[in-house]
């Protein structure tokens, strides 16, 4: 007793007013932390802006000066790096693995069982200062204060705002139409990165925030009173639910869950981030929060990413006279399809680019990514070959129809379906309607450089199919610096070769191709009842699986002016090729890029 009060009665009089509102918490050190937050992540992009500038200004200028038959004075020009400092940065930090080979990599624990992929020096470097300035903001605290109650209040204050705040980058990251892809070059598998690891720093700060009011609310009325609170509270019931739903999410979200079940990964993920935002919303609505400004700016985020994508769905794929898109699927040999897709208005897209394909038939209103193979103008989809019988007939026929072709790769879920429903069919082949929704991603322009060099494995060849074209385009009319092209295809049996043959062809008969271009197709389960043999010195036929160091070097040798390699295929090759250029000489201008879409 103390003045006739109970001892218990002064703790909870003295603690409770931390429990709620914003007694104990500091908000002008939490917006102070918001600020420095998004300087910091400002910053950095700026740099990243500031560096691609230098490098659009100085590919443009190599490309002026590059194209034409004469300017090999000049190619050989750009093919020296003028710094020493700039290529140990590529090689040390941008294109460095954070240990010595491994990034793309899978790790497996067995062949069912997937736990990613290491992210890269570069990646870790920004993953360690994202995780660090958080830790650093959250414990800028006021440390005179002997108040354990105050402490813990401004604790729950903090994180929950950084919460919030982080919350607003991961949406951001997360759009397919977040304009931070095509501004800073970077590719939607980065941002997935950072999606991914925000994700996780805002359900550690959420759970922070949580357990921070546990322990004065359990200081003031004990287990009752917060037994009596997630009863009886709409405020505390809303942080609640969101609070669990962030929990949920972060044990569905491991690799190998994402990958063995995608499907199902992908529609609990996106249910269970509305739940989480819909509780926060009331949270800091009922708690009149300083943060429900923030929250109130996510479901703009969402809101407007959402309806653009259904604006574009409808426009790029409804039409009054032509109706809906349509898309043939051709059942091929190495468990692939060749899908095609006739779409009822033009459509343009940049080499690199990938879209989402809707297939009701086959997963509903799911949609799943894959690059764009080829493109092409036609009259009419096949399906609607008919004689035309009237004037409008005749005038619909006239117009042009664009179809983007794609081919994907037989694995499980929809991928599987697709293939079985194709391949039960007499002819191989099934009409379907559906809808395509892009192109989404930033394009590589590969027409400064003199020497090309493209990997690509299995399905990955879709990648670099469109590359190769605009690229002996381009040198047909003159309008590229490329001189040598080389484009190594790896599959493992000869029948997956007819995946991209009438694609092929048509690269094959260009003007100039001879010149330019040469394709070697390494395949490495080679059918021993047929021969391997290789049309031309130009197109090879090669058994077994290709060196990239070899062939970077052979590259190398003979370049002329600058020169890229990129590479597009399982993470074990991209490995491989990452190591290979990392490589090369010193003081020459070597400039690798790879395409990969993790989850």
């Amino acid at each position: 007793m103390a003045n006739g009060i109970p001892v218990s009665a002064m703790s909870e009089a003295t603690v409770l007013p931390y429990t709620y509102g914003l007694t104990g918490v500091n908000v002008p050190v939490d917006n102070l932390s918001s600020r420095g937050l998004f300087t910091s992540i400002a910053l950095v992009f700026l740099v990243i802006l500031v560096i691609r500038l230098v490098q659009m200004g100085v590919a443009h200028l190599r490309l002026l000066t590059s194209m034409g038959e004469t300017s090999s004075g000049l190619q050989n020009y750009w093919s020296r790096d003028s710094g020493s400092y700039w290529s140990a940065v590529k090689r040390d930090l941008l294109y460095a693995p954070l240990g010595n080979r491994r990034h793309n990599r899978e790790l497996q624990l067995s062949k069912a069982i997937n736990v990613g992929t290491i992210p890269s020096r570069f990646d870790t470097l920004l993953l360690g200062l994202y995780f660090t300035s958080n830790i650093v903001y959250t414990l800028l605290l006021d440390y005179t204060v002997l108040d354990k109650a105050a402490i813990w209040a401004e604790i729950r204050g903090r994180t929950g705002h950084l919460s919030v705040i982080n919350a607003v980058l991961i949406f951001v990251f997360a759009g397919r139409n977040n304009p931070l892809i095509s501004l800073f070059g970077l590719s939607f598998d980065t941002f997935n990165l950072l999606h991914r690891w925000g994700g996780r720093i805002v359900i550690i700060e959420a759970l922070v925030h949580t357990f921070a009011w546990g322990v004065n609310e359990h200081a003031a009325k004990g287990w009752n009173g917060i037994n009596s609170a997630f009863a009886t509270s709409s405020f505390i019931q809303f942080g609640l639910i969101g609070t669990v739903a962030l929990l949920i999410m972060l044990f569905q979200s491991p690799s190998a869950i994402r990958h063995a079940f995608y499907e199902t990964f992908l529609h609990c993920h996106q249910v269970l981030a509305f739940i989480a935002l819909l509780g926060i919303f009331y949270h800091a609505k009922l708690g009149l929060l300083p943060q429900l400004p923030y929250v109130i700016f996510i479901i703009c985020i969402w809101s407007y990413d959402r309806l653009l994508r259904w604006a574009r769905l409808l426009y790029r794929n409804v039409s009054l006279k032509k109706g809906l898109t349509k898309i043939t699927v051709e059942a091929l040999p190495g468990d692939a399809c060749r899908v095609t897709c006739f779409l009822p208005r033009p459509w343009s897209y940049n080499p690199g680019m990938h879209a989402y394909i809707y297939l009701p038939a086959v997963s509903l209103w799911m949609s799943h990514p894959f690059s764009i193979a080829w493109s092409s103008t036609r009259g009419h989809h096949p399906a609607d070959e008919k004689l035309p019988t009237s004037t409008a007939d005749f005038a619909l026929a006239s117009r042009p129809c664009t179809s983007l072709s794609f081919v994907i790769a037989k694995r499980s879920g929809m991928t599987a379906s697709l293939y079985a429903l194709a391949a039960s069919t007499p002819s191989h082949t099934i009409h379907l309607t559906g809808l395509l929704e892009g192109p989404y991603g930033p394009s590589h322009s590969l027409h400064s450089y003199g020497t090309v060099l493209l990997f690509a494995g299995g399905a990955g060849i879709t990648h670099q199919l469109g590359h190769v074209r605009a690229l002996l385009a381009a040198h047909a009319a003159g309008t590229t610096a490329a001189r040598r092209i080389t484009l190594v295809w790896t599959v493992r049996y000869a029948a997956q070769l007819e995946w991209v043959r009438p694609w092929m062809d048509e690269i094959l008969a260009m003007p100039g191709r001879r010149e330019a271009l040469q394709v070697l197709l390494f395949v490495t389960k080679p059918d021993e009842r047929h021969e391997i043999r290789s049309a031309s010195e130009r197109v090879k036929l090669i058994p077994g699986r290709p060196k990239p160091e070899w062939l970077v070097e052979e590259a190398w040798q003979k370049r002329v002016g600058a020169m890229t390699v990129g590479v597009c295929g399982p993470g074990a090759l991209a490995d491989e090729v990452r190591a290979a250029v990392r490589g090369v000489e010193k003081g020459v201008v070597v400039d690798f890029w790879e395409e990969a879409f993790t989850w």
